[in-house]
């Protein structure tokens, strides 16, 4: 698809540690082949808080998939379009396929504030616990890059530009 054609809908498949965590539809937004955004309202059942952000029934994510980089950049809104930041996962390069875009997540995650004063790095000791630097010592370099990139952007120019 390209930047210009209408919205289509697909699938992201969002797996972790081999097994499907979440599914859901999402409507492309733009696909130039490198990266792939989507747009769909919060997937998961009820209320999550994780005490820096809410995320709830009526968020809508506009989501930044990469082939070629290891991570994903999720674009967090309230109902009214208010932005609340940016929820980034570490995952490996996205792959688009029979209208599912496939995702695994490596556990690594960060968080940006709307405004940009808070950037966390989340959920580092999963990442260690999953054992992936004995499996794939590549994929957990790459994982940890990634991570290093998307807090450096993060805190020097925000993540817009990177969306831009």
């Amino acid at each position: 698809m390209s930047a210009g054609s209408a919205e289509t809908a697909l699938v992201v498949a969002l797996a972790k540690a081999g097994r499907t965590k979440i599914r859901y539809p999402a409507d492309v937004v733009r696909d130039d082949g490198v990266r792939v955004t989507v747009r769909a309202p919060w997937a998961a059942p009820g209320v999550r808080d994780f005490g820096f952000v809410r995320f709830e029934p009526g968020d809508v994510f506009t989501e930044h998939y990469w082939r070629d980089r290891w991570f994903a950049v999720k674009e967090v809104r309230t109902g009214a379009g208010v932005l609340k930041g940016w929820y980034c996962d570490i995952t490996r390069p996205a792959v688009l396929r029979d209208g599912e875009l496939l995702v695994e997540d490596l556990d690594l995650d960060l968080w940006v504030s709307a405004d940009g004063s808070s950037v966390l790095r989340l959920d580092e000791d999963e990442f260690e616990e999953s054992g992936i630097a004995g499996r794939d010592p590549a994929a957990a370099d790459a994982a940890l890059r990634a991570l290093d990139e998307l807090e450096h952007l993060a805190r020097a120019e925000g993540l817009a530009a990177l969306l831009g």
